[in-house]
C-alpha cells in the first residue's frame, strides 16, 4: 500500500490572534459563524494575514481541496491501494477514508472541513470518511512505518518520470507540499530519505504529476 502525504498544508482555522480583524469578522458574519469556526483563507483574509508567521505557507485551503480531489479520483485510490493523509501547517492530520467523494464545489468543501474541525469526524453509514487529530509529521511517519519516504521539491534531484517511478515500491510514502510557496521545514526534511524534482511550477501541478506517476506505473505493475 502506497501512502501519500500532503504535508504542511495551508489549511487551518483562523488563529486566535486574527479572530478580531475586521476582514475576518465580516467574512464570518456572511457565513453565519464565529471567527474561530472558519478556515483561514487568503482570498478573504489577505489584510489580516499580512506579516503573520509563515505567511507564504498559510491560508490556501483551495490547494488542499484540489489535491484531495485529484487523489481520490485516480485508479490507485479507487482500488484501495493508496492511503491519503493531509498534514497541516499547525500539526494536525486529516485521515481520508476509503471511497470518499468530496464536494467539487470549494464553498461546500470549506463548510465540510469547518464541520470536521468542530466534530473531529465525518461519518456516513457508520463509515468514517474523514477524521482529524493532533499529530506531527514525524508521528504520522512513525505510525505509517513506510519502507521509504520520498519527497518532491525544487530542492530535489532532477529526474525523469521513469526513474522516479522506479524508486517507488510497495509501502513507500510520497510527500508533497500543500502550500503555495517556500520549502519543507527542517522537521519534514529530516524524515525524507530522497528528494526528486521534475520542473514543478506550483503545488497543483506538483500534486497532479506525482499522482499520475504513482497511478499509471503501479497499475501497470499490479495488473
Amino acid at each position: 500500500m502506497i501512502s501519500l502525504i500532503i504535508s504542511e498544508s495551508a489549511l487551518e482555522l483562523v488563529p486566535f490572534e486574527l479572530e478580531d480583524h475586521p476582514s475576518v469578522i465580516s467574512h464570518a458574519r456572511k457565513l453565519g459563524k464565529y471567527s474561530s469556526e472558519i478556515l483561514l483563507d487568503n482570498s478573504w483574509h489577505f489584510a489580516a494575514m499580512k506579516g503573520i508567521k509563515n505567511e507564504i505557507k498559510r491560508g490556501r485551503p483551495d490547494l488542499v481541496h484540489f489535491s484531495i480531489l485529484e487523489a481520490t479520483t485516480i485508479p490507485l485510490y479507487l482500488k484501495n491501494k493508496l492511503n491519503l493523509f493531509v498534514h497541516t501547517i499547525d500539526d494536525k492530520v486529516i485521515f481520508i477514508g476509503e471511497n470518499v467523494r468530496l464536494p467539487k464545489s470549494y464553498h461546500r468543501f470549506s463548510g465540510l472541513l469547518e464541520k470536521l474541525y468542530q466534530e473531529k469526524q465525518i461519518v456516513t453509514n457508520n463509515d468514517v470518511l474523514l477524521e482529524i487529530k493532533d499529530q506531527s509529521f514525524s508521528e504520522l511517519i512513525d505510525e505509517i512505518n513506510p519502507t521509504k519516504v520520498i519527497g518532491f521539491s525544487t530542492k530535489g534531484i532532477s529526474s525523469s518520470y521513469e526513474k522516479i517511478a522506479a524508486e517507488i515500491s510497495d509501502n513507500s510514502c510520497l510527500v508533497i507540499g500543500g502550500f503555495q510557496k517556500g520549502h519543507f521545514s527542517d522537521s519534514i526534511e529530516d524524515k525524507i530519505i530522497k528528494y526528486f524534482f521534475k520542473n514543478f511550477s506550483n503545488n497543483k501541478v506538483r500534486t497532479y504529476i506525482v499522482l499520475i506517476i504513482v497511478s499509471f506505473n503501479w497499475l501497470f505493475l499490479l495488473e
